[in-house]
């Protein structure tokens, strides 16, 4: 287990977390994970690779770098021949693959996981071994680009696209490319197929939201904008402060949709690392401290509670799990506002490639 003597500073954060809780967490987030290295929700649930990546990161920011590799070289095992990887694994056994799907955003998040553990650890023999992996799912996921600069969402079972573009996994994968393009540039093999296609993907997010379906009612669409890079400044402080009362419920967290009575861990914390992108560090910091009624007693955290009902049972942590990736969320926002270097470079845009948005798409 973790002890809280090898917590690091930027881990401890008054109201979120002590050396003690820290520790708690990442050990949670260890204990879920297999030999093999893989990184279920949790044991006996089913592996994401967009999860999968999220609670390897929070491994890095902790220290625990040999875990965060082995959930690496898991990936690398386990890639498709068309450089994708299936949208669920039972218990993480690349034998039991219960969704054949290949979802885009999934599918890149590697390379902001790569870039982040190369951030952390400085090996270059690492970012050498993992880049031809970068590089089959970058091109996987390009190949779903449209015309007009969005994501496919996925590729059936079939191999059939599905065109049609989510906001939220179409941001993700803008800052996916970024740090796709960050490993190209350390490697001085410049990718600028992949520069015109992050500047049209970045471009239709500010530009174009009538290119995505329309899931505004998602709080996820609301911050990821902001999140994935594409959206900055006064305009992400705009967008955020637009949908604010909406989505926020003061003292419990973030809603996942409206109008539903249920706060979610996962989008708290993302928001927490979006509201901390754009210098909103005071907000940042008071929504991980409500979030903190989700933390069970064994340093990991509930999914959701839902705050209304019919009766005070009806109030309840719902559904009834405790994720990797949502304590994953938790420790990398805290390591944000903490200031560890890699988080703070993967999510806050240093070393990221900017100005990517061609002349040609003015409108």
């Amino acid at each position: 287990m973790t002890s809280p003597e090898r917590i690091a500073e930027h881990l401890v954060l008054p109201g979120v977390l002590t050396a003690e809780q820290a520790a708690e967490t990442v050990a949670g987030i260890l204990a879920v994970q297999r030999e093999d290295g893989a990184i279920p929700w949790f044991r006996g649930h089913h592996l994401d690779p967009w999860d999968h990546v999220e609670a390897a990161m929070a491994l890095d920011a902790a220290g625990e770098h040999a875990a965060a590799a082995r959930a690496y070289a898991w990936l690398a095992r386990h890639q498709n021949a068309d450089g994708s990887w299936y949208a669920a694994y039972h218990d993480g056994d690349p034998e039991r693959v219960t969704d054949r799907s290949r979802e885009s955003n999934f599918v890149a998040y590697v390379a902001a996981g790569v870039w982040h553990h190369h951030l952390s650890t400085g090996d270059d023999a690492f970012l050498d071994r993992m880049w031809p992996v970068v590089y089959a799912a970058v091109e996987f996921v390009l190949a779903l680009q449209q015309p007009g600069g969005q994501i496919g969402w996925k590729r059936e079972p079939s191999g059939e696209p599905v065109t049609d573009a989510l906001l939220t996994g179409s941001s993700s994968i803008h800052q996916a490319l970024r740090c796709a393009l960050a490993i190209a540039e350390a490697r001085e093999e410049p990718q600028p197929d992949w520069e015109l296609a992050a500047g049209a993907l970045g471009h239709a997010i500010r530009r174009h939201p009538e290119r995505f379906l329309d899931k505004s009612r998602y709080s996820m669409d609301w911050y990821y904008p902001v999140l994935g890079g594409a959206v900055t400044g006064e305009e992400a402080r705009a967008r955020i402060d637009a949908s604010w009362d909406a989505f926020v419920v003061p003292g419990l967290g973030v809603r996942c949709v409206v109008p539903n009575p249920w706060v979610t861990g996962g989008e708290s914390c993302e928001l927490a690392l979006a509201l901390w992108a754009v210098g909103e560090s005071d907000r940042a910091l008071t929504i991980l401290q409500d979030v903190q009624h989700l933390r069970a007693a064994n340093g990991m955290y509930w999914t959701g509670y839902v705050f209304e009902g019919a009766t005070e049972a009806d109030k309840a942590m719902w559904p009834e799990e405790q994720t990797s990736w949502t304590a994953g969320s938790l420790l990398l926002a805290v390591a944000a506002l903490g200031g560890e270097e890699a988080t703070v470079a993967v999510f806050g845009g240093e070393r990221l490639p900017v100005g990517l948005e061609p002349d040609c798409c003015g409108t």
